[in-house]
């Protein structure tokens, strides 16, 4: 189990299989990820991506506001052109982390999921969020265009509505990013695993190459 830093992975074992837990915890700053988050956040999905028992990952963030409030803005505020592109490329590593990850992961957002923590959520395969958790890419209201992950919106929400989500900045309540298409589950706060439960219970019934075999077909 990782539990240095920031990024902690958890495994629990059942008789169906492993489950990997892998925790953002900034809670001081609303789970929002720096550099350092980032390079761990690779660091624990390679963790979980070499153990050949693990069925599925959830992915979460520590505490009740924030599953990730965005990037830390004391990081970027002090950045240069060679430091800003470190940034979004360590962003865009974690991204890719979570998106090739062999095991179905599946996201818990427990608060505000925004900017490049909307982008992590976007690479998972499944969302679920609290009926309280906020969205949106408000990095225009920033000064910032959004980069690379953005990418993956159109393919889950429509052209149109990742026009109005990164051109306005707007943030969506949860039923909003529900009702979207971004979000395929929403619950009160303390019914998110109780939520997920089902998704969890699904994999661990199928066969477990089969699954990986089907998530690499569907990146593929």
């Amino acid at each position: 189990t990782m539990a240095e830093g920031p990024v902690h992975v958890k495994f629990k074992d059942s008789k169906g299989g492993r489950i990997a837990r892998v925790i953002i915890d900034n809670q001081r700053r609303l789970n929002c990820v720096n550099s350092t988050i980032l390079v761990q956040l690779v660091e624990a999905f390679g963790e979980v991506g070499k153990d050949a028992d693990v069925r599925a990952a959830v992915l979460t963030g520590a505490g009740e506001k924030a599953f990730i409030g965005g990037a830390d803005l004391n990081e970027l505020g002090a950045a240069t052109p060679d430091t800003a592109r470190l940034f979004i490329t360590r962003l865009h590593q974690a991204c890719e982390a979570v998106r090739t990850c062999p095991v179905p992961v599946i996201r818990r957002i427990n608060g505000f999921c925004l900017g490049g923590g909307l982008e992590v959520a976007a690479c998972c395969d499944m969302r679920a969020a609290s009926d309280t958790a906020r969205f949106g890419m408000p990095e225009v209201h920033m000064g910032i265009p959004s980069v690379i992950e953005a990418a993956l919106l159109p393919g889950l929400i429509g052209w149109g509505r990742t026009r109005e989500m990164l051109l306005t900045g707007v943030l969506y309540s949860a039923s909003e990013a529900a009702h979207i298409g971004f979000l395929q589950k929403i619950a009160p706060p303390g019914g998110l695993d109780a939520a997920i439960e089902p998704w969890i219970e699904g994999i661990l019934h199928a066969t477990p190459l089969a699954v990986r075999a089907q998530k690499a077909l569907i990146n593929r």
